[in-house]
């Protein structure tokens, strides 16, 4: 589903993604691993646009999107939940996940779908954004880009700052959806024992490249824990 080839990117003087390269299969978490500071939010904000690459190709389903804007690559069938989470405090429930389906004609209602994934949006959906939990926010915040049915999920650091229930139902959801096989998700993660729950696939960063990859299965006994803490 998608596929990064060599891509490089620069912020001034400073080369923060190397030569970086590796594929997301549809059905499979694809975990994102490295300390801070690696380029792992640069690397997801490059897959979505919001940063471009210096070099390098991304495909997504057999179609190149290396030059594509971030809406073009929505249409196309990205969903990204930034660090932060980033949703419209001012705005309802319902119109954050309404901003989810923008780009689509006319008023397309949300399905009904999110609503049994994330029950607690159901009961909120007059309420403010800005008024939610933290951990709501982020049940929010995956609705959102769950709204216009992605191929491809990108979810950043989605247990930042959340009460353990709530990152519990939101691993469900993860391992929910690409059990469905209509999607691949991409996830970013400094949580170790939720993203080795998760993970098909491993990969850790060190300055810009991939230094470790293998099969989820094999984290405990590749290390990767005590890389994670060198």
């Amino acid at each position: 589903m998608l596929k990064v080839d060599g891509i490089n990117q620069f912020y001034g003087g400073s080369h923060i993604l190397r030569n970086l390269g590796f594929e997301a299969k549809l059905g499979e978490v694809t975990v994102i691993l490295g300390r801070n500071g690696v380029g792992k939010t640069t690397l997801l904000k490059s897959l979505m646009g919001v940063v471009p690459v210096k070099t390098g190709s991304i495909q997504l389903d057999g179609q190149d999107i290396t030059r594509d804007t971030p809406y073009e690559r929505v249409r196309k069938g990205v969903g990204y939940v930034p660090q932060g989470r980033e949703i419209f405090g001012r705005l309802t429930v319902e119109e954050n996940l309404r901003m989810g389906l923008a780009y689509k004609p006319g008023k397309t209602p949300i399905p009904s779908e999110l609503f049994e994934l994330f029950p607690v949006l159901k009961q909120m959906i007059n309420r403010r954004g800005g008024d939610l939990s933290g951990g709501q926010q982020q049940q929010l915040a995956i609705a959102r880009a769950l709204a216009a049915g992605p191929k491809l999920l990108i979810l950043d650091e989605p247990t930042e700052g959340i009460q353990p229930s709530i990152i519990k139902d939101i691993g469900r959801v993860i391992r929910m959806l690409a059990d469905r096989q209509t999607m691949a998700i991409v996830l970013v993660e400094q949580y170790y024992d939720f993203a080795a729950e998760l993970a098909d696939q491993y990969l850790v960063m060190e300055r810009g490249e991939i230094v470790m990859q293998g099969m989820g299965e094999h984290m405990e006994t590749d290390g990767v824990r005590r890389r994670m803490s060198i």
